[in-house]
């Protein structure tokens, strides 16, 4: 209440903190005793913590004649008010003047052993960072079937120019490390490549994300925010899910695309940026525009290149190399040996559909390590019953034959199969379902929504 009091109080442990070392004040203005100690990390000086507002008692009646004139003077308190407010404060002995100081060292100690986690985190998020996009250069991206090379062929073509780039593919194929491998080989590789999922917050906070705010532009709007467009100026901004964005978000991105403008929400005046866009989706978005869900215009922007990524079953002869990396990845992050995996168990999961595509595999892989525990080497039976299952039902139930049809079509056939069985055995719950074929609830009512699926069909 008195601003003159508490800076004179900041003075004195600003006074008391000056000399680095445990200090006990005995002359504060007001007469209280400060205890100060100095908190330092590395031999540098951050700070001190300091207790304030008890009395010594071997100094007792003195503190309280001048804290008495201190109240009377500064406060215009009345005698008995000082008599009742001296009566409260603490008085400490020496004992208990040492136990404060074990007290406030806790509380540095805790304080020091946060800041190292929070630099041991923040070091790791750099570390994390750095390798990460080494790992994204497309030397790094697993792959040797001749699907894969057409995306390294399209990929060794695209990066360095500023064309957007749409990504399509199924869930779990992959396209965020392929957007990352376009950034980190483009020009823009030392600028900011920022990421944002269209699909997973609502419109207005996606507004606010993608374009940031000013001040008092909404509820809990307590400051300006800059927007990914303008974090990733000079860079690249991946936006995935594209094909999940609303009509009215559709206009605004629109926008930026064709003019490189956007005004922030609640904000009267534009800003310009430079950024790469890349979009990705697991839609059809040419299906989406002819049934007006998805802007024309808005799609052609997207889709100045197309880079198709392709699902895991299109790419069998890549699941040993990409069982191998993943082998290898779960050693690095545990600290273990690298285990070995039986050849049948590769035969088994190179016959499985991996509807859930690398997602799915890399799961599967780290699930083995986990159960195999100290085993060098995993066997088929600690795959999920799901990749058994698929092949055991393969050898034994009869086989699927299509009259001068396609792979694709075989495969069509057996995923419908699949799915339709899930369902039935989970009396319709999607998301059990999901769970038992590998792949997210999404995924699944796309597929239903694809083979004509209806809830009503497993009541």
């Amino acid at each position: 209440e008195n601003q003159k009091t508490f800076e004179k109080c900041l003075a004195c442990a600003r006074n008391s903190s000056q000399n680095r070392v445990s200090v006990l004040a005995k002359n504060c203005h007001a007469g209280f005793t400060t205890l100060s100690i100095p908190l330092m990390a590395n031999k540098k000086f951050f700070g001190c913590i300091f207790a304030d507002g008890f009395l010594l008692s071997e100094t007792e009646a003195e503190q309280k004649k001048q804290i008495a004139n201190s109240l009377e003077n500064e406060f215009q308190l009345s005698h008995e008010e000082i008599e009742t407010y001296l009566k409260e404060l603490p008085v400490l002995n020496e004992r208990d003047v040492e136990y404060l100081k074990e007290l406030i060292q806790v509380v540095i100690d805790q304080i020091l052993e946060l800041n190292d986690k929070i630099q041991g985190q923040e070091d790791e998020i750099s570390r994390i960072q750095h390798e990460s996009f080494e790992k994204w250069n497309f030397e790094n991206i697993i792959g040797h079937s001749s699907a894969m090379k057409n995306v390294f062929h399209l990929l060794s073509r695209v990066s360095e120019s500023d064309s957007t780039i749409l990504i399509t593919g199924e869930n779990g194929t992959g396209k965020e490390g392929i957007a990352k491998a376009i950034h980190q080989n483009s020009k823009r590789k030392d600028e900011n490549f920022v990421i944002q999922n269209c699909g997973a917050i609502n419109d207005n906070l996606l507004e606010s994300e993608l374009f940031g705010h000013e001040k008092g532009s909404f509820t809990n709007a307590v400051k300006d925010k800059k927007g990914l467009f303008e974090i990733a100026d000079n860079g690249t901004l991946f936006l995935d899910e594209i094909g999940d964005t609303s009509a009215a978000m559709q206009v605004k991105l629109l926008r930026v695309l064709q003019e490189g403008t956007f005004f922030p929400v609640g904000a009267s005046e534009e800003k310009k940026v430079n950024v790469r866009i890349l979009a990705a989706t697991n839609k059809n978005l040419e299906e989406m525009v002819k049934n007006s869900l998805f802007r024309e215009d808005l799609y052609y922007r997207l889709n100045v290149i197309n880079l198709q990524v392709p699902p895991l079953r299109e790419r069998l002869e890549d699941i040993p190399l990409l069982i191998n990396q993943f082998l290898e990845d779960f050693a690095l992050d545990n600290k273990k040996q690298k285990k070995r995996i039986s050849p049948h168990c590769v035969t088994l999961m190179e016959k499985y559909l991996w509807p859930g595509n690398i997602r799915e595999l890399k799961n599967e892989v780290e699930r083995m390590c986990v159960l195999s525990g100290d085993e060098e080497e995993i066997q088929e039976h600690f795959l999920s019953e799901k990749i058994r299952g698929t092949y055991d039902s393969a050898q034994t139930s009869e086989k699927i034959f299509v009259p001068g049809g396609s792979m694709k079509e075989a495969v069509d056939i057996l995923e419908k199969q699949m799915i339709d069985n899930a369902l039935k055995g989970h009396k319709g719950n999607k998301t059990k379902a999901a769970q038992q074929l590998g792949m997210s609830r999404m995924s699944l009512i796309q597929k239903c929504e694809k083979y004509g699926f209806k809830k009503s069909d497993y009541k």
